[in-house]
């Protein structure tokens, strides 16, 4: 390749800045060698526009090189053919004989393209008995039933016609004898889980094309809306196909749907809805009229997939308006009255581009259950600066005492009604799910005889009285300590999806409560439901899979703490703390693999993390400096107030009165001297609410509010957009105030990826260093894994549990001596999250 960089990259709309010109020329050269690329440009310089100009740039490139390629090899079968061939034959006879070859490789391409498909769909068949199995919310279309099991009711046992739709078929393992097997072997992930809705099969699925694709992904949906802004002011908005992925509670518009505002409840209405357009109206038949009252919404199935010519149109539309952002598809979905979260899903094959959330591409079983190839494929990973944490958070699996009192009251009242009517293969799994479910209230409870295990007001009376410590523990001292050791729980989770008990038992219970309105409540008017019945018995199969896992790969967190006003209560919870293999399946599939970000670095914390078996000089790493020039930018360490008190805001001192105080003064004299907009950034919510609440009191508040006008990051991501268009409008017309003020959070939504340009911000200030807190037992188990990474053959490594269940006081204090026995990486990662959060704060800002 030539170095005439702006040659090269034509697509760019603007004359790029030199520093852009090196980014594209890298990563374009990332791309010709494969592998993993790590890219850092600050926030600011154009990131977003050259990754679209040099990445899709590549991909014409090599599509021309491809057809050349090709031509040449068609050439040279001409010219064979035209040796064999007479000069003398007249046109008609030579322009037959080259339609019928073309029209023969024409065939034979069809036939490949066919052929391809057809043996990805038998794959996929094949696949579904060992992927995902179970979705967060599982789809009961995804538990087939087994049609050589035939239900075993006894002529003495009555069923009410009404109970018999909860009745479970027969059901037997490949192996008996499988539960409570002594040869139990707990491998690594076998099963994966699948995000809250991708389990079912979409019904809209074409033909896979197989072609180059590039996949590109971030945090946030107003992240990948901006890529796409950016996308429509290059020319491959007309040359590419492009297609957004989203979730369900971004795209729907059933309003039924979406009232329910929660995210996993979202998920499960709309899989609900599916499976009943096909199960629920055979059912009514046999129902009779009363059954038909009880079933009439649920009965039709979701209104936005009844006619499947409208996503035929919607696709059509998609096609004809060129590139769409999340917001453009939900909008052309309301215009057309169909569902743009499948319309969407239904374009990945035939795309160029797909740009989606993080969610969709890391997670492997999202990937297979949205049929993402990405077998040589470009995958461009932005905003990757926290991409080991946001990867292995996504393998976390927690269960609160709440669901856990639910979900074993309702096995139990299940297992009591249909007993007699379940055959011996049912009765051994169920009774295996109560053992599970026992044993861990008792942990919980810290109640070895499970005297406690009665009812929900007994259950949180028991973490009342119990105040032991917060716990630790590895996956097998875990089983071991629970004396579940010997249960294999592959085949229990086998189970629990060929059997489809959840949705059984969770549709009895439904009834049940239905029913018996008021018994399930307790004293003071609460239910002792935590959400869905349906949703307990997930977050179940979710920590049962968890602790399939690899023993090192993760640790299972015990919290016996008391219910507090924030609805925390006492829970277990799998943290996983490593990525390398989840990472791995991503790298060694795809053609390359691009982390771009503005704080990458340090990338050696990074590699050890996601990719170890990447020697040092095998990573491709490519920085460049910011267009603004250092002259223009004045940082500023401020120690003392106006008052002349010094500053500390270290967590002991930061919420005294004075200090509150002189931070109001300080910001006041800010809001006279500098003009348009100031950003404070606090280390969290709480903490900003705290001095906001103080400068009321004091009355600093109405002293700055005569200067600037004030608005507060909301803790609703709904509601950032309103705040931040008051904000732009208040700094664009400041008569008769010179401005305002815009309170963030670290780590908050303003914080992340979001740009301000020019007079909004002209000033951004950081309170304090936004250290985590030591008291935070998950941040803890991941500095102890971290500080054991690397250097594997010394014998130094600090030994940081105490024992095999490790006792944890959740103060402060505690956490820093655990922080001071690290001596390696894991106090640089601890210090690395900070001054990580403070770049990715103000680096949104200067441009």
């Amino acid at each position: 390749m030539e170095n005439g960089g702006e040659a090269k990259f034509p697509a760019f709309p603007y004359k790029p800045y030199s520093i852009q010109i090196d980014f594209m020329n890298a990563l374009y050269h990332s791309l010709d060698k494969g592998g993993v690329s790590m890219l850092e440009s600050p926030t600011g310089t154009g990131k977003t526009l050259s990754i679209i100009c040099s990445a899709l740039q590549w991909v014409l490139d090599q599509r021309q090189k491809d057809q050349s390629e090709k031509r040449v090899e068609s050439d040279e079968k001409k010219g064979k053919n035209g040796e064999i061939s007479s000069d003398d034959e007249p046109d008609w006879i030579k322009n037959f004989v080259v339609n019928k070859d073309n029209q023969v490789d024409e065939k034979k391409s069809k036939k490949n393209k066919h052929g391809f498909a057809s043996e990805k769909y038998k794959k996929r068949m094949n696949k579904d008995s060992h992927r995902d199995l179970f979705s967060r919310n599982i789809d009961e279309e995804s538990f087939p039933e087994n049609k050589e099991c035939k239900r075993s009711v006894k002529k003495n046992d009555v069923v009410d016609l009404d109970d018999n739709e909860f009745l479970l078929e027969e059901y037997e393992s490949e192996e008996e004898g499988g539960i409570g097997s002594l040869n139990s072997k707990r491998k690594g992930n076998k099963f994966t889980v699948n995000s809250s809705s991708e389990e079912e099969e979409d019904e809209f699925e074409e033909e896979e094309e197989v072609k180059l694709k590039v996949y590109f992904c971030s945090r946030t949906h107003s992240q990948l809306s901006q890529f796409v802004k950016e996308l429509r002011k290059t020319i491959f908005a007309n040359e590419m196909n492009v297609v957004s992925l989203g979730s369900r509670k971004n795209f729907c518009i059933n309003e039924e749907v979406l009232r329910l505002g929660n995210s996993t409840q979202i998920n499960e209405r709309c899989l609900e809805l599916q499976k009943s357009k096909k199960k629920e109206i055979s059912k009514m038949k046999n129902l009779g009229a009363e059954g038909k009252v009880r079933r009439t919404k649920a009965s039709s199935g979701c209104p936005m997939l009844r006619k499947h010519k409208l996503q035929k149109q919607f696709r059509d539309e998609i096609s004809h308006q060129g590139v769409l952002d999340i917001e453009d598809l939900v909008q052309l979905g309301r215009n057309i009255g169909t569902c743009p979260y499948y319309g969407s899903r239904s374009m990945i094959t035939s795309a160029d581009l797909v740009v989606l959330p993080y969610q969709s591409l890391l997670s492997k079983a999202s990937r297979e259950a949205l049929g993402l190839n990405l077998k040589d494929s470009i995958v461009i990973i932005d905003e990757a600066h926290n991409l080991a944490d946001s990867l292995i958070s996504m393998y976390d699996a927690k269960i609160t005492l709440s669901q856990l009192e639910n979900i074993h009251s309702h096995i139990e009242k299940y297992f009591g009604r249909f007993r007699g009517l379940l055959g011996p293969g049912n009765r051994r799994y169920i009774q295996t799910l109560l053992v599970l479910t026992r044993a861990f209230l008792r942990v919980l409870l810290n109640d070895k005889d499970g005297n406690r295990l009665n009812t929900c007001p007994d259950a949180e009376k028991g973490v009342r009285e119990n105040k032991t410590f917060d716990s630790s523990m590895a996956i097998n001292d875990f089983l071991f300590s629970l004396n579940i050791d010997n249960i294999n729980l592959i085949k229990l989770l086998q189970y629990i999806k060929e059997s489809n008990i959840m949705h059984k038992v969770s549709g009895y219970g439904d009834k049940m409560t239905t029913m018996q309105k008021g018994s399930a409540v307790k004293e003071n008017g609460e239910s002792c439901d935590n959400g869905s019945i349906l949703s307990g018995f997930q977050a179940l199969a979710n920590m049962l899979l968890s602790l399939t896992n690899n023993d090192g790969d993760g640790r299972i967190i015990i919290s016996r703490k008391r219910l507090s006003s924030s609805g925390q209560g006492a829970y277990l919870k799998y943290v996983m703390l490593t990525g390398e293999k989840i990472f791995s399946e991503i790298v060694h599939e795809a053609h390359a693999v691009l982390l771009a970000g503005g704080t990458l670095q340090p990338i050696e914390e990074t590699r050890e993390r996601l990719f170890p078996w990447l020697p040092s000089d095998h990573l491709h790493f490519f920085s460049c400096s910011h267009i603004v020039p250092p002259e223009s930018i004045l940082p500023l360490a401020v120690s003392h107030g106006p008052s002349g008190r010094s500053f500390d805001f270290s967590y002991g001192s930061r919420s005294s009165s004075t200090m509150m105080e002189e931070l109001g003064l300080l910001l006041r004299n800010l809001a006279t001297v500098i003009p348009e907009g100031i950003v404070v950034f606090f280390s969290s919510f709480e903490y900003e609410g705290q001095v906001y609440d103080a400068w009321k009191t004091s009355g600093i508040l109405e002293r700055i509010l005569k200067k600037k006008h004030i608005f507060r990051e909301p803790r609703k991501n709904t509601e950032i957009e309103v705040i931040l268009k008051k904000y732009k409008e208040a700094i664009d017309n400041p008569a008769p105030k010179s401005g305002a003020i815009l309170l963030a959070v670290v780590g908050g939504k303003i914080s992340e990826g979001i740009n301000f340009s020019d007079g909004m911000g002209r000033c951004i200030v950081m309170v304090g260093l936004p250290y985590p807190s030591p008291s935070d037992i998950e941040l803890l188990e991941r500095v102890k894994h971290i500080e054991s990474l690397g250097d594997t053959s010394s014998t130094e490594i600090p030994k940081l549990s105490i024992s095999e269940e490790e006792y944890y006081g959740g103060d402060v204090q505690s956490g820093f001596s655990i922080l001071r026995s690290c001596r390696r990486r894991g106090k640089e990662y601890y210090e690395n999250l900070c001054m990580k959060a403070v770049n990715q704060s103000i680096g949104q800002f200067g441009m």
